[in-house]
């Protein structure tokens, strides 16, 4: 058991050996042995507070959340209040000290209370407010307090592992989020602009003559028996755009701090652009595309639809994969390692760093068992680096984005994807484009591609994201003058992207009013 002596004890300790040496110096027997007497009593205090605490952790001193649900959702930048709960079943009162709660550094989490104590055989609610920094699958792994004992002199560290999951969705959702869901389906047309046109819909619009082509079904036969001549049924139909939503979310654009980086804020520009579209009755489609498609959601327009969009905003953009990840197998294995042994301390106290298997195969059981988000799955050459790597997603821990750039890959990957949509069944009318703009100098493969790009079959909004978005303000362990040269140079490096992109008839959309056609 670690003991810790607190401010008090180690102010005693010096006073303690200070008079000894006095004493010594003096050749004061009295002295000596009232410094050695002090020193004995921080020892009687530190055996003290081992007992207690053990005796305390013997009758049951635990913490457990609030309600059933392990997890919750929350759009970024929302507050989300959880209570958990201190149980003393001991007869003595637990006091503690420095409470706090070990996260996800993508999440920020405040405690109403950092101090106080625990009454014998009775709880204390302690109230967390947990704000979503960036998107993904986050946890609170649990709590930790010092917990003293005796006179206060010494506390013990305790750490209480029981997670709980959060899901962070774009800040756009957040609408979506705490709204009634259902509601009248409506259909809408696979391609064009909002306007009535003839064709297949509810309304009629009018009887006219039967001409070669049209299908019997709508032939209006008593209509025609009056008339004397075959008369068929027009009708009206509501065309609505269908609208792409294409996100580059290649590695380089999660630099920055947490809810700071260039990806950041095009994930949140994103999600409010779908969602507004959405809400006009449009037909939207998703793909995130980095060094390969991440993500492709065919276009639709209902409610469920439009979860089914800011997940993937919030989960595809990870970096678990391992041509994603700044983590190898090993380093896997071993953040594996240390978050399962509080979890299974008999099946991980015998678990070695080295022994990957073993490890896999304890952290396949887990999940099985206590998965904060089940049904996740993490592509990777190997079935050992898979289930590692999937176990990191289902409790919530991250990964470090790789640091070698994805871009000559993902400008490939963007270009055959802009000719896949020209040539799709549901024709798109409208193509929304995060990327940073096209640099000649950096970028020539996505520049030739937009040269050959019909501009007819589709209008094509280029979003710039700003390289430099992380940079905004004071960066932790930057130099301001850093900070400004990279700022500088990534500004100049977008102004020649947009010029480029003007030359090539695409037009930027302005920075601060993201996803205006």
């Amino acid at each position: 058991m670690q003991t810790y002596p607190a401010r008090t004890s180690v102010a005693l300790a010096s006073a303690g050996l200070a008079a000894m040496a006095l004493g010594l110096v003096l050749r004061e027997a009295t002295t000596m042995a009232m410094g050695g007497a002090l020193l004995i009593g921080l020892g009687i205090a530190r055996l003290a507070t081992q007992l207690d605490v053990a005796g305390i952790r013997a009758a049951g001193f635990e913490m457990a959340w609030r309600g059933e649900d392990r997890r919750a959702r929350v759009a970024r930048g929302e507050e989300l209040e959880l209570v958990a709960e201190l149980r003393n079943r001991d007869a003595r009162g637990a006091r503690f000290s420095g409470l706090r709660a070990t996260h996800s550094p993508e999440l920020s989490v405040r405690l109403e209370q950092t101090a106080g104590e625990v009454p014998g055989g009775a709880r204390l609610l302690v109230r967390l407010f947990v704000r979503g920094e960036r998107v993904g699958r986050h946890a609170i792994h649990g709590l930790s307090l010092e917990l003293e004992g005796g006179p206060g002199l010494f506390e013990v560290p305790l750490t209480f592992a029981n997670p709980f999951g959060v899901l962070v969705l774009p800040g756009a959702a957040r609408e979506l989020l705490h709204s009634a869901r259902g509601g009248r389906s409506r259909r809408t047309a696979v391609q064009g602009r909002p306007g009535m046109f003839a064709g297949d819909g509810d309304s009629l619009r009018e009887l006219r003559e039967h001409r070669p082509g049209d299908p019997f079904r709508r032939i209006a036969w008593r209509a025609s028996a009056r008339r004397a001549q075959l008369l068929v049924r027009e009708y009206e139909r509501e065309e609505r755009d269908v609208v792409w939503i294409l996100l580059d979310a290649s590695v380089e654009l999660w630099s920055g701090e947490p809810g700071r980086a260039p990806l950041d804020t095009a994930i949140d520009e994103a999600a409010t652009v779908a969602l507004r579209h959405l809400r006009r009755g449009d037909r939207v489609g998703l793909a995130i595309v980095a060094a390969r498609t991440l993500a492709f959601i065919e276009p639709g327009s209902s409610p469920g639809h439009a979860l089914n969009l800011v997940n993937a905003l919030a989960t595809a953009t990870g970096c678990l994969e391992p041509e994603r990840s700044g983590l190898d197998e090993a380093d896997v294995g071993l953040r594996v390692l240390e978050h399962l042994r509080p979890l299974d301390v008999r099946g991980g106290a015998t678990l070695r760093p080295g022994e990957l298997d073993r490890i896999a195969r304890r952290a396949e059981r887990l999940v099985a068992t206590r998965a904060l988000f089940r049904g996740v799955s993490v592509a990777a050459a190997t079935r050992r680096e898979r289930h590692l790597r999937g176990y990191l997603a289902a409790f919530g821990l991250g990964s470090p984005a790789r640091i070698e750039p994805d871009r000559p890959r993902t400008d490939a990957e963007l270009a055959r994807l802009l000719v896949r949509l020209g040539r799709e069944r549901q024709k798109p009318s409208l193509v929304y484009l995060w990327s940073p703009p096209p640099d000649p100098e950096t970028r020539p493969a996505l520049e030739r591609a937009l040269v050959t790009l019909p501009r007819r079959r589709f209008g094509l909004n280029w979003m710039s994201v700003a390289l430099d978005a992380g940079l905004a303000g004071d960066v932790t362990g930057v130099p301001r003058v850093v900070a400004q040269t990279v700022s500088l140079r990534a500004q100049a490096a977008m102004r020649r992207g947009e010029l480029a992109l003007r030359r090539l008839g695409v037009r930027p959309a302005p920075r601060h009013a993201p996803g205006r056609a």
